[in-house]
């Protein structure tokens, strides 16, 4: 059993008091090395603002949600692209080239970073509470169809019973002719509820809700480690089932038990989550480079200091924007299927794109591992960028539906991925790369330098309240990797002294570098 930590006085260093771990331990301050600074940061590149040009009338009001959440217009804006993608889903795709068949569907995976402490949730649940709105219309809609159904399913089996008995006579008769089977008599199509959101689903399940909602839908959850790490928990395939479902193309899932398979004729679902940088290794790097992580467009701005919120943000005006785009009408082919409209860009911005894309290309070759897979699907993901984009546009402002992608819109959207998608890319998998000793010791010094800590034990950092802000240093053998870290750096500095008189274990006692809360001021 460990033994309490080294008792505290006040009087005798009043000028420490960091939250009861501190220990009283007598270091001198004159022989400290200089820190290495650079642990702090583990070579994680730097947090870069987002680039507004994309979000155009609706940018007043992402601002509003996130004063009124006090978080960077990172977490709302990215929320509302998603949202806006999920609501336009089949009904249109971007066609970049009139010589080419290639089009994109408006599919965006997207994936928030932050800290448990970095208030991710609120602005993005406020993004999302119209679509909530739409969701409970379907359900009611649904509701009502389901009672029309029954009805109209009862008055079926009465004309096939009343079919089947004239048939079962005829047989027993030996009739020439048999009766035909009145159309009446085939039971009609349950009717699907409308799903503009779910929160979590197996690979089955989202085929099920796919099948009945041609253009798609929005997953969305709190937390996507979870979802990351369960594709395979309930049948195997779900990964490759779940990589299908970014492409937007028609799908047939066979399932046991069932009377046939089952046709999606639009596997589309935009993914929009959150998840902590501490587990990011895990769920990032822990499988096969399959494209799947490389498809998320990453969110990952620096954490605001608390400000109490002076404006409510009107989210009237986002549930018309969603309504409108929820409202989309289908083109049709030639049988009168329902089928995407595509949208071509326009002679300047397809000239635009194919610059863009030469330049992305000779960044691509440059790059490795990860970076690179990310990198070169940046094409395609431009391209749904910008079509949401514009859309997006349309539905705040109202006026005619556009037909082409404007020049406008490329740039912006062009923009948005150099001067931010590609730096936060960076920034994610710079810091899942880490050994695991380094993000836990870069971990561990911002929060010193957060708490003011000159001084602390090691056990106690693994107890409440601290060991909700070190997550991955409750287990000893991480937090004696990553104090040999800081150790080696300069930063911290074990005290020597054993617990009790005699010759036990160290004490796990440490002093801080002063010259690090120095340079972190």
């Amino acid at each position: 059993m460990d033994n309490p930590a080294p008792a505290y006085s006040r009087r005798d260093h009043a000028d420490l008091d960091d939250g009861g771990i501190v220990a009283s331990i007598g270091v001198a301050k004159s022989d400290w090395p200089a820190p290495d600074l650079s642990i702090l940061q583990a070579s994680r590149r730097p947090a870069v603002p987002m680039p507004t040009g994309l979000f155009g009338p609706a940018l007043p009001l992402l601002e509003a949600i996130a004063q009124g959440t006090a978080t960077p217009l990172d977490y709302p804006a990215a929320a509302f692209l998603a949202t806006c993608a999920s609501l336009i889903g089949g009904k249109r795709r971007v066609r970049p080239y009139a010589t080419s068949n290639w089009a994109e569907p408006p599919i965006l995976w997207i994936g928030i970073v932050g800290d448990p402490s970095s208030r991710k949730s609120p602005p993005i649940d406020e993004v999302l509470e119209p679509l909530r709105a739409i969701e409970r219309d379907g359900a009611d809609l649904h509701k009502s169809a389901m009672h029309s159904w029954k009805e109209a399913e009862r008055r079926a089996k009465a004309v096939r019973d009343d079919w089947e008995k004239r048939l079962g006579d005829a047989v027993k008769k030996g009739a020439a002719t048999m009766p035909a089977m009145p159309a009446a008599a085939h039971e009609p199509d349950e009717p699907t509820r409308r799903r503009t959101l779910v929160m979590d689903a197996t690979p089955e399940s989202i085929g099920a809700i796919l099948a009945g909602n041609p253009q798609g839908t929005l997953l969305a959850r709190d937390e996507l480690a979870g979802w990351l790490q369960s594709f395979e928990r309930y049948s195997p395939g779900g990964r490759e089932q779940w990589l299908e479902a970014y492409g937007g193309r028609s799908f047939v899932i066979d399932r046991k038990g069932a009377k046939g398979p089952l046709a999606v004729p639009f596997n589309g679902v935009s993914v929009l989550g959150g998840i902590q940088p501490a587990k990011m290794a895990e769920c990032l790097l822990a499988f096969p480079d399959d494209g799947l992580v490389a498809r998320f467009l990453w969110i990952w701005p620096d954490k605001l200091k608390f400000a109490r919120p002076r404006q409510c943000a009107d989210h009237s005006a986002l549930e018309s924007a969603y309504r409108r785009l929820e409202a989309l009408e289908w083109g049709r082919n030639g049988d009168g299927q329902p089928v995407a409209i595509p949208l071509p860009l326009s002679a300047s911005a397809a000239d635009l794109f194919e610059a863009w894309q030469a330049d992305n290309a000779e960044f691509d070759d440059d790059a490795s591992g990860l970076l690179k897979s990310f990198v070169g699907k940046m094409d395609g993901a431009l391209l749904r960028i910008a079509l949401t984009s514009e859309l997006a546009r349309w539905a705040m402002s109202g006026g005619p539906e556009p037909r082409e992608i404007s020049l406008e819109t490329i740039e912006a959207a062009a923009e948005w991925i150099d001067s931010y998608a590609k730096p936060m890319a960076e920034r994610v998998y710079g810091d899942a790369a880490l050994p695991a000793a380094e993000r836990d010791a870069a971990m561990l010094a911002r929060y010193i330098v957060k708490k003011g800590l000159r001084a602390f034990n090691k056990r106690e950092l693994k107890r409440s309240p601290h060991k909700t802000a070190l997550p991955s240093l409750r287990n000893a053998k991480a937090m004696d990797a990553a104090l040999e870290v800081l150790e080696d750096g300069g930063l911290v500095r074990a005290s020597g002294k054993r617990d009790g008189d005699g010759p036990g274990r160290a004490s796990g006692d440490y002093t801080v570098n002063p010259a690090l809360h120095r340079a972190a001021q």
